[in-house]
């Protein structure tokens, strides 16, 4: 396992908190997250689609350094049907050490 980056490392401590603006500061304004097969683009987009997902808690598995970027694998518990949802991967594929330009949440 690799080390984690710093803006990956608030991502996960953010993600599953309930505050939306701290989280949301973590991306870009043309930012891009496509999760369970739709792409949200923009900011306003990024806030609609967190509202709509429930708040998980995390478990950190693996992180490696790919081609495509940083890729965190976890699994995820919380207030869903199937949890917890073990081996979801995290590809953080765009990002400096201020904000996340693009991510892929997928099996």
């Amino acid at each position: 396992m690799t080390t984690t980056p710093d803006i990956v490392r608030r991502y996960f401590e953010l993600a599953g908190q309930p505050d939306g603006d701290a989280y949301l500061a973590l991306f870009a304004d043309d930012a891009v997250v496509e999760d369970e097969g739709r792409t949200h683009r923009g900011i306003e987009a990024i806030r609609r689609w967190r509202r709509e997902v429930p708040l998980v808690t995390y478990e950190i598995t693996d992180v490696e350094e790919a081609p495509e970027g940083t890729v965190v694998t976890a699994t995820i518990s919380g207030d869903f049907p199937g949890s917890p949802v073990a081996g979801l991967r995290f590809r953080f594929e765009e990002y400096d050490g201020q904000r996340i330009r693009r991510l892929r949440i997928a099996p």
